[in-house]
């Protein structure tokens, strides 16, 4: 994990009892390093429901790279909520973002700073 404030801004909500955020961390750390980036990456802990509706909370682990959510579509969604997050990837479902959603955000990202 960068800590030196110059890499793309990574966010990671999440809430305590959900696991699937140390997927999605690691998940990101992974792609990041095969992109040759170093992010600024932040866990944010959700601690109930007012605090899921105030900061836009899909559910655990919600992934944000320069403050978009990486599943497509998702930044419209209204449905904030403090569960566990279930994604639909082409895989079928899963407990974290799809791979190569983390990697387009990324990318991206790096390319618009």
């Amino acid at each position: 994990m960068s800590s030196n404030g110059d890499g793309v801004p990574v966010e990671i909500l999440y809430f305590d009892g959900c696991p699937n955020h140390e997927g999605a961390l690691a998940l990101v750390e992974r792609v990041a390093g095969e992109l040759g980036l170093e992010p600024e990456i932040r866990l944010v802990d959700v601690p109930d429901l007012e605090a899921a509706n105030r900061m836009r909370f899909l559910g655990s682990p919600t992934v944000r790279v320069g403050g978009r959510d990486v599943e497509p579509g998702a930044d419209e969604r209204p449905d904030y909520v403090f569960s566990c997050r279930v994604y639909r990837t082409e895989h079928g479902f899963a407990g974290q973002p799809q791979e190569s959603w983390v990697r387009e955000a990324l990318t991206h990202a790096e390319g618009a700073g």
